[in-house]
């Protein structure tokens, strides 16, 4: 049986940008054996801009007997979370422009 979608979300303000995010995606298998790291939905509260996409490396955790990977849910920081989205600004996300997702990918977990 799936898990449940964990609601995880919150609302900043940065460089005067009234900003929502959310978890969009948990770590999960895709494919035969790649594995997707988590990933978390940014936009701008109350307006049809564009959106930003921080993607996640993934956490591989080997069980004790080695049989299998387990994949657990991340721990989400809100000043990390606040952090990559301040990275992805200067990398060239800008909140007040229109257009396709902006996707960032992050060097680190949002823990």
């Amino acid at each position: 049986m799936p898990r449940p979608k964990r609601s995880v979300q919150s609302e900043i303000k940065i460089d005067g940008f009234s900003l929502v995010w959310n978890l969009h995606r948990e770590q999960q298998w895709c494919g035969e054996d790649r594995l997707k790291g988590a990933a978390i939905h940014v936009q701008v509260a109350g307006a049809a801009r564009r959106e930003l996409l921080l993607e996640y490396p993934t956490i591989r955790t080997q069980k004790d007997d080695g049989s299998r990977i387990d994949v657990r849910p991340q721990k989400i920081a809100e000043r990390k979370v606040e952090s990559h989205i301040r990275e992805a600004m200067a990398a060239g996300w800008d909140p007040d422009s229109r257009g396709k997702p902006f996707v960032y990918q992050v060097a680190e977990l949002p823990n």
